[in-house]
């Protein structure tokens, strides 16, 4: 008796969770409910760009009613022209496309806009002859970005005397034709003609640690006055900094001592956040990666039937751990410097003579 009553449960049991599982029909309606995002991501080249991917994966989740469908571009357009007309043969609701270049997207996202789904371009721009191409774009404003690390320059000089004929900059480019480095190179490129600093040389260090090196090597063997290095982002200041400290100079604001100034962007990576709390890097203009909840706010607008901003800028800081400058002002506009707390670079360890080769 004891085994047929536990027989009997089991069965009873086994038909009332077969009666309550969904049906394919059901299951069907269910993923409906569901926004289906597509989204092409230009590669993995740094901290930002991976910060950036990870906000949108942590936004665009199941528990908040999407599906994200995440491709790598691996940092070439041809890859990510072919994913966009794979999301459109799979029907997506909204195509979200982080260019690796501004040019050369008007055809695919022509096929797009016949298909009926919008496009939200993020981080950098797309450069093409229909605005109406894309719905919506999120970024930075780049050139901003570069105008506050050039003021912030031109003001510490200023306060230290510092001539602007003495001023001599190389520049550590990021990707040809990506908006930031467009944006940052011209403000650079602006800032020296407006105040006469000698902009010796301009060359790509494709926004890598080992490029952004190996470009300084070369510019360190071919000017002997370089005093200001500016990087378009973390990883190229990381970058210069192995190649400045391997010739056997220092790294650091004094450049009226002999010391090599460095300035950087994005201030993501937690290595160049502690060069800058060190003085190693001498301040960051922040680039803020956090663009998944900004795209779900657009997508938000477009499903309850509102037409979002064209152009949605991001807000975004400026830090140093130097305190010649307290505040920026730019087109009018006044900006702070977050001051961070300045730290002494950790010590290498001493080897004893008995160990030493």
């Amino acid at each position: 008796m004891k085994r047929y009553l536990l027989i009997l449960t089991a069965v009873v049991l086994c038909l009332a969770a077969a009666c309550n599982k969904p049906s394919v029909e059901q299951e069907e309606e269910f993923a409906e409910d569901y926004i289906l995002i597509g989204f092409s991501q230009l590669g993995a080249e740094s901290d930002w760009r991976s910060a950036n991917t990870e906000s949108m994966k942590s936004t665009f989740t199941a528990a908040n009613g999407y599906e994200l469908i995440f491709e790598d571009g691996q940092q070439k357009q041809s890859n990510q022209i072919t994913a966009i007309r794979t999301f459109i043969q799979q029907e997506v609701d909204y195509i979200v496309l982080a260019p690796v270049t501004e040019t050369g997207w008007d055809t695919v996202l022509q096929e797009a806009k016949d298909a009926g789904i919008p496009v939200i371009i993020v981080d950098r721009m797309v450069d093409v002859d229909d605005e109406t191409l894309f719905t919506s774009w999120v970024g930075s404003n780049f050139e901003l970005e570069g105008k506050k690390v050039t003021e912030w320059l031109h003001r510490y000089t200023e306060a230290c005397g510092i001539q602007p004929e003495e001023i001599n900059i190389v520049n550590i480019q990021g990707t040809i034709g990506a908006s930031a480095q467009i944006g940052r190179t011209k403000a650079l490129a602006d800032a020296a003609k407006e105040h006469g600093w000698n902009l010796l040389a301009e060359m790509t260090g494709d926004f890598t640690q080992a490029k952004g090196r190996e470009v300084m090597e070369y510019l360190l063997d071919g000017y002997d006055n370089i005093n200001v290095v500016y990087c378009e982002n973390d990883h190229e200041a990381l970058g210069a900094i192995e190649a400045i400290e391997a010739a056997g100079k220092t790294v650091g604001p004094d450049i009226a001592n002999g010391e090599i100034m460095v300035l950087a962007f994005d201030g993501i990576n937690d290595e160049a956040v502690a060069y800058l709390k060190e003085g190693k890097i001498t301040c960051i203009a922040e680039c803020n990666p956090l663009h998944g909840p900004r795209v779900k706010a657009i997508i938000d607008q477009l499903e309850a039937g509102r037409v979002p901003g064209k152009l949605n800028f991001v807000e975004e800081g400026f830090s140093s751990a130097d305190t010649t400058v307290s505040s920026l002002v730019i087109d009018g506009q006044v900006y702070g410097v977050t001051l961070v707390e300045k730290t002494e670079p950790v010590a290498e360890p001493e080897v004893p003579e008995s160990e030493q080769e």
